[in-house]
């Protein structure tokens, strides 16, 4: 029996008593699907966002602005990188540690628009 999640339940005395809900696996297949791809939607965005920093050439008129709007990006790629579901595809870990953000978008977009062709 999976103790995940956890509910309340009264007892004869009033007071709540932790009981385990049994969830059938077929009922959280949806859910973790929509974060799997929620993460990997969240990341492309991130990549696509400092790409767009990148090219952004009024941004670099102010080097010091630049450089924070950079750093900022690419902290949040790495927080939502932490967060991908595991085992992380071997491909997008590669490209992800050797920050090839070009290519981990594309294969992140390769992804997301495979996974939503199959729906």
């Amino acid at each position: 029996m999976t103790q995940s999640p956890i509910g309340s339940k009264r007892n004869d005395s009033c007071y709540q008593k932790l009981v385990a809900v049994e969830v059938a696996a077929s009922d959280r297949e949806p859910l973790l699907v929509n974060e799997m791809e929620s993460a990997f939607v969240e990341l492309a965005q991130a990549l696509r966002e400092r790409l767009a920093v990148i090219r952004d050439a009024q941004s670099r008129g102010d080097e010091a602005k630049h450089i924070e709007r950079l750093r900022a990006i690419s902290e949040r790629i790495d927080v939502l990188e932490t967060r991908l579901p595991k085992p992380v595809d071997p491909r997008l870990a590669h490209y992800l540690q050797r920050k090839s953000y070009d290519k981990a978008l594309e294969f992140l977009e390769g992804m997301i628009s495979g996974s939503t062709a199959r729906r």
